[in-house]
């Protein structure tokens, strides 16, 4: 199977917790919207969102086609994907505990892009700055310390070895959960450097998940686009307090 990935060209964003998964499995896919020419490109994302060449039409990016099928929605990609490049476990039970952990990392990935866009995401920064700051202050003293705590707590109580947040295998849950590590460190210096003595579980498996060799090339080409103030994770210093 060869992937075709449809995401936004110029940012990480949601599509970012997509090609971790397939870069770690050295599963063979096309970003295409990153791609020029004849039926490629952003033309090519926005023909199958108005259904000129599917019946079941995705709302909006990131999807996936694999074969005939067009899958939609980060979580329901990863959940699809996971088995098939094995970063998913074998039973049923354990599946849908990684699926339901993946989509709490949704939850907070919403979180972070209300931070910086808490009125409308049509709407400019400039002009919500007064409310993003607000949004911004809950996230870093409440939201974050709850959220990232309670994966902490996944991870030091998983019987598998606490290596991997479930069982003992590497999961797509922990290639998001590195995503999201390095996102918030990138975004919220300051609040991480509070945070992380109370996360060594959370470091550890950033630290683990990016020496992987897969990663680890993926990391340093140029197929890993740096994070910048047009993504999710942005960094604006003055929602950062100190």
């Amino acid at each position: 199977m060869r992937y075709e990935l449809f995401y936004w060209p110029s940012i990480q964003g949601r599509g970012e917790f997509i090609r971790l998964a397939l870069e770690e499995a050295g599963a063979p896919y096309r970003d295409v919207a990153r791609e020029r020419g004849r039926g490629k490109g952003i033309a090519a994302m926005q023909r199958l969102m108005r259904g000129v060449e599917s019946a079941r039409p995705p709302f909006a990016p990131p999807f996936l086609r694999a074969g005939r099928l067009v899958i939609a929605q980060t979580a329901n990609i990863l959940q699809y994907l996971g088995p098939k490049l094995e970063l998913a476990p074998k039973s049923e039970t354990s599946r849908l505990w990684v699926h339901q952990l993946q989509l709490t990392v949704e939850d907070l990935v919403v979180d972070v892009h209300d931070t910086h866009h808490p009125v409308a995401s049509s709407l400019y920064y400039e002009d919500q700055k007064r409310e993003a700051k607000r949004r911004a202050r809950f996230f870093t003293e409440a939201r974050a310390p709850e959220l990232l705590g309670y994966f902490e707590q996944v991870l030091q109580q998983n019987s598998g070895g606490r290596r991997y947040i479930v069982g003992r295998r590497l999961s797509y849950v922990d290639l998001s959960l590195f995503q999201v590590m390095a996102g918030l460190r990138y975004a919220f210096p300051n609040m991480m450097a509070r945070l992380e003595p109370t996360l060594p579980g959370l470091v550890a498996l950033h630290d683990r998940v990016a020496r992987r060799p897969n990663i680890l090339a993926y990391l340093n080409s140029t197929r890993r686009l740096p994070f910048n103030e047009d993504g999710i994770f942005r960094r604006y210093p003055e929602l950062d307090r100190k």
